[in-house]
């Protein structure tokens, strides 16, 4: 039997409730497929770790991650923090070093769950949108002088390497290449930024060459904003800049119904050093501790995970089970317009994935 050492990161608010429910389910799905289990390692790094220490993760953290097969994270941030110490301090401190560069982000409407567009189903909206997750405008480039003074500078500097932007279409290329449509929207700014994405749209181009069968083409990021809403069957597989991406990602889980819902992958796809998989949704502390947070994008991205452990059978039965409780409103939590709870969810994910016959 197959064993996989599961580094569990819960992190802040909503994020400890939704991976102790995902932790469940993985732990459903190892006892019903029977040919692998998990070896679960908690770390109780966050907010929490950081008033009590002065940092969100010990000296030392990340090499302790390294012996890991994946991460399963939750949630980082809380009121009486500044975002940027708990972001810089916990998750892109993971992403950099682990040189997870490729963030990618499915995005479709589930059953039982409708879209705010009027008429738009999942045969219109079934996305995967690739995010840059290493560089572009997250690199941490830039700095603050003449601190309090009336000429304070502050800078924050987008870095666009060839390496960087060849690897990430070369990824969603091959992506776009995998799935029946076979198409790719690449999303630009570069009328505006006209050294960064201007290299953005040549690489595109130059990598658009080794994949003839891939029809793509390419969209100022506000008007897909408009084209995500308006046009949503026109698009397939998106690919977009760390900033573009994250933003974009957010509006496409609203579409498909709830942030809550929606799923990430970090990958580092060589190998070289674990990935780690996470909700979209942040760490709500307005529902925390009410049993009330939405956990199926912690399932879905434990879909994923397992996915990318190659237990494609486990995965996929773990997907059937999160389609049949979504499509019973009577499982819907709040953000779904239902009044579930996060326990209610949780009990019937395991029980679909335990007495599933497929």
């Amino acid at each position: 039997m197959k064993t996989y050492k599961i580094a569990a990161i819960p992190g802040d608010g909503i994020g400890k409730e939704v991976v102790a429910a995902g932790l469940r389910v993985l732990e459903a799905c190892s006892s019903r497929d029977g040919n692998f289990k998990l070896d679960v390692a908690d770390f109780p790094w966050g907010s929490d770790y950081y008033k009590a220490h002065g940092v969100l993760m010990p000296e030392g953290g990340i090499d302790e991650l390294k012996a890991f097969d994946a991460i399963y994270f939750g949630a980082v941030g809380a009121p009486d923090v500044p975002d940027h110490l708990t972001l810089w301090g916990l998750r892109l401190a993971i992403c950099q070093p682990f040189d997870q560069y490729a963030n990618v982000r499915p995005t479709r409407i589930l059953p039982g769950i409708e879209s705010p567009l009027r008429g738009v189903t999942a045969r219109d909206l079934d996305w995967v949108i690739v995010r840059e997750n290493s560089e572009g405008e997250y690199a941490g480039q830039g700095g603050r002088s003449h601190r309090g003074l009336p000429e304070e500078v502050a800078t924050e500097v987008s870095i666009f390497t060839r390496a960087g932007v060849s690897r990430i279409m070369r990824f969603a290329f091959q992506l776009a290449q995998s799935r029946p449509r076979k198409l790719l929207t690449v999303v630009t700014k570069s009328n505006a930024q006209r050294h960064g994405m201007v290299l953005w749209d040549e690489i595109a181009r130059e990598v658009a060459n080794d994949f003839p069968d891939v029809i793509w083409d390419k969209m100022l990021v506000d008007a897909m904003t408009v084209r995500m809403t308006l046009n949503p069957g026109s698009l397939d597989t998106i690919v977009a800049t760390n900033l573009h991406a994250d933003i974009l990602s957010d509006l496409a889980a609203a579409l498909a119904g709830s942030i809550g819902i929606a799923p990430t992958a970090n990958l580092n796809p060589e190998g070289r050093f674990p990935s780690m998989f996470e909700p979209i949704h942040g760490s709500a502390f307005d529902i925390t501790g009410k049993g009330i947070a939405n956990p199926v994008g912690t399932f879905w991205s434990a879909v994923m995970m397992l996915e990318h452990l190659g237990e494609a059978s486990a995965a996929a039965r773990l997907m059937r089970a999160i389609e049949r409780v979504t499509a019973d409103p009577a499982l819907h939590t709040p953000d779904l317009r239902g009044n579930a709870t996060t326990e209610m969810v949780t009990q019937a994910v395991c029980a679909a994935i335990l007495g599933a016959n497929e």
